[in-house]
């Protein structure tokens, strides 16, 4: 049976055994969890590339342009605190043979209208940011609890994942943006 077709808690434990074969992958969300971010996940293409590597048969890692970790601090909202916190992602990833980029959703609103065209409201969580990517698909984050939990967080369920189906999100982001992710 197709996993896309499984109960929901069996997709979890096939999402989370077939994400375990990318190292870099479980390499990022160990480290990124000892950062302690507030409400982090790693999101993304990261994740459903891995998926869809493994369901046809591609090295786990094969086409990933870089991990994409998100965290929310709405505390401060200035450049120079997310940088501090990207700098020290920076040392902590170095070694890995991937980019990883860190952001704090918090702040998208700030600089979001200028790259993309359009306007994007605050967000008041990560899962909100998550909630607005482009294509469905990409509409997923993991993240590994304290006591070694891993927390998913999918608006869009894991189907269109295990499926292979990539489709827009009618959300937030713009056509144009959605076509660039598609094409990629």
């Amino acid at each position: 049976m197709a996993i896309s077709r499984l109960p929901l808690d069996q997709q979890l434990e096939s999402l989370r055994s077939v994400l375990s074969r990318n190292d870099v992958l479980t390499e990022v969300l160990a480290r990124t969890a000892a950062l302690d971010l507030p409400g982090w996940y790693v999101t993304a293409g990261c994740l459903f590339q891995t998926v869809w590597n493994v369901v046809t048969e591609k090295p786990p890692t094969s086409g990933i342009k870089d991990y994409d970790v998100f965290y929310f601090d709405g505390s401060d909202l200035s450049w120079e605190a997310e940088d501090s916190v990207i700098q020290a992602g920076r040392e902590v990833f170095a070694d890995l043979p991937a980019e990883v980029e860190i952001r704090n959703e918090a702040r998208v609103h700030l600089w979001y209208e200028d790259r993309f065209g359009v306007p994007c409201p605050p967000y008041d969580s990560a899962e909100a940011a998550i909630d607005s990517f482009a294509a469905t698909t990409c509409c997923l984050g993991v993240r590994v609890e304290t006591d070694g939990r891993w927390r998913v967080y999918a608006p869009h369920g894991l189907s269109d994942v295990f499926n292979l189906v990539l489709r827009p999100n009618p959300v937030l982001a713009p056509r144009s943006v959605y076509e660039v992710k598609a094409a990629r």
